[in-house]
Formats: structure tokens, sequence, C-alpha cells
């Protein structure tokens, strides 16, 4: 038996996506609810703006959770200007599939929130390294196109739906229970 503690991945929009503030809090209160199930919160650490991510690894703080941020390029300079970020990851790898790779790879599940690219690429890694997926609906982006699918016909995993950030977390924090 192992005391491992779940490592759950917030993926989702980063600023220049313009999302609203509702959106935000949404991410903010996934990060509180992860914490309040013991979870560690992994998520992708921009160096230029704010982002989902970002705003769940603050409500993670808030609750006093555990943060783990993933960057991406080199040096530890990221916007987290809030000291937010516990442990921080410098990949050396670019965006686009590199710092994504490790992202996800570091995570028993993810939960996508909204996103463009860089969350339609984690979703695309969660799929092909089999662990749980979680997609926030209501929220415009990736998550809301893709929740309740496969990525294709081989079927693997399902992307499961939730359209509450209670019921985000509890979907991710099942299924990795189900699988460890």
């Amino acid at each position: 038996m192992t005391n491992k503690r779940i490592q759950i991945g917030v993926m989702g929009s980063a600023a220049d996506l313009a999302y609203g503030g509702e959106i935000a809090a949404l991410a903010e209160r996934v990060g509180e609810l992860l914490v309040e199930y013991g979870a560690i919160v992994v998520y992708g650490a921009e160096k230029d703006y704010d982002s989902l991510s970002t705003a769940a690894a603050r409500g993670a703080k808030r609750k006093g959770g555990l943060t783990v941020g993933v960057t991406y390029g080199t040096g530890k300079d990221i916007w987290d200007k809030d000291g937010n970020t516990d442990v921080l990851i410098v990949t050396g790898l670019e965006r686009g599939g590199g710092r994504e790779f490790v992202l996800v790879n570091s995570c028993d599940a993810i939960i996508a929130i909204s996103g463009g690219s860089g969350t339609l690429t984690e979703l695309a890694i969660g799929y092909q390294i089999d662990i749980p997926m979680v997609a926030l609906t209501g929220v415009g982006g990736w998550s809301q196109k893709l929740a309740g699918t496969f990525l294709d016909a081989r079927e693997r995993r399902r992307i499961l739906e939730a359209s509450t950030p209670e019921e985000a977390v509890r979907l991710a924090i099942d299924s990795v229970k189900c699988i460890t």
C-alpha cells in the first residue's frame, strides 16, 4: 500500500484568449476542491501572462495546498506574481508538445477548463497515455468541444463531462481511485 498523493493537472486557457472573470473563478474553485480531496495541483506555469491553470494554483494555495508548476524554456521566471507555486519544474522544452508532454505525464488525471491549442495538445497526450480526463462544460474552448467524447476511433478513454467544478473534481479523483 502506498501513501502517494494524487497529482491532478489543471489545464486551460491562457489570458491571451480573453476568458472572463467568472471562468477564472471556476478554475480557482477547482484548485480549492482538489486540495480538500488531498490532491497536489499540477499546472502549466506560464512566463508571460495569467491563465486558468494559474487560477487553479491560486485557489489551491488559498486552501493551503501543494502546487507544482511546469514551465517551458529555461529559467525560473514565471508569471505567478503571488507566489502560488511551491515546486517549479523547468523543462528546457518549448510550448507545442515538449512542455505539455512533461506536464501531462506528471499527472494521475487532468481537468480541462476551456482552453486553446495547448489544452488540446494536453488532452491528446492524456488520451495517448490513457489517463483520466475531465472536461468542464459551459466555459467554451476545447473542454466544451471535447466533453463526453473519445479523441479517435480506438475509443480508449472517454473525456468525462462535468458541468461544475465540484463534479469535475469528484470525477477526476474517483477515476484515479479506480485505476490505482
